[in-house]
């Protein structure tokens, strides 16, 4: 058993307070449960949405650095200026996927654009439309193994390779001119660290 506590005397000025009321109980533990809840449900709730933003970026990540091909959607800016390819709106069917290894980086990417984006994406390549070449495939077969892209459909097909000297990259473009108001362009670009 537990021996009670002596009580404070009150000032003798002081008038007595009155007891408190089951009503004034009750919302006086409800108003601290509240605070209670406030100050430790707000903050933990911050951090399983913050740790659940932050496990699905990993995922993506991890699948988009994980993938083995071509990949739907456009590739990063960093990646077009890193590897040059300047991508002209509006363009669709867009697939890239990129390797890196010690000896040489890879970027590839597909896309189709109306005609008129072809001058260009040429043009801010560094290249006019004179450079292309008909029936010139320049894409090699070890790239085309990599991204499965076979170029044995209808054509008109044209080629060239843009080279630059390093540390700038060295792009292999293939046309595709079977749709001739919409071509589907391949490219390949090369930069060695």
């Amino acid at each position: 058993m537990t021996a009670s506590l002596p009580r404070q005397a009150l000032p003798p000025d002081e008038p007595p307070r009155p007891t408190e009321d089951r009503r004034h109980k009750i919302r006086r533990r409800a108003l601290t449960l509240l605070i209670i809840v406030l100050l430790i449900g707000v903050p933990a709730g911050y951090l399983v949405i913050s740790a659940n933003q932050s496990r699905d970026s990993g995922k993506d990540k991890e699948a988009k650095y994980a993938a083995t091909g071509l990949t739907k959607g456009w590739p990063s800016k960093v990646q077009r200026r890193l590897y040059q390819v300047p991508m002209p709106h509006p363009s669709g069917k867009v697939a890239s996927y990129e390797t890196n290894n010690w000896k040489t980086s890879r970027l590839y990417v597909q896309f189709q654009t109306p005609v008129r984006n072809l001058d260009v994406f040429l043009h801010d390549m560094g290249v006019t439309r004179a450079d292309l070449k008909r029936d010139a495939i320049t894409i090699s077969a070890r790239d085309q193994k990599i991204t499965g892209w076979e170029f044995t459909r209808t054509g008109p097909w044209y080629g060239l390779v843009h080279k630059q000297k390093n540390p700038k990259p060295t792009q292999d473009v293939v046309v595709n001119l079977s749709d001739p108001k919409n071509p589907f362009f391949y490219v390949v670009s090369r930069a060695v660290p």
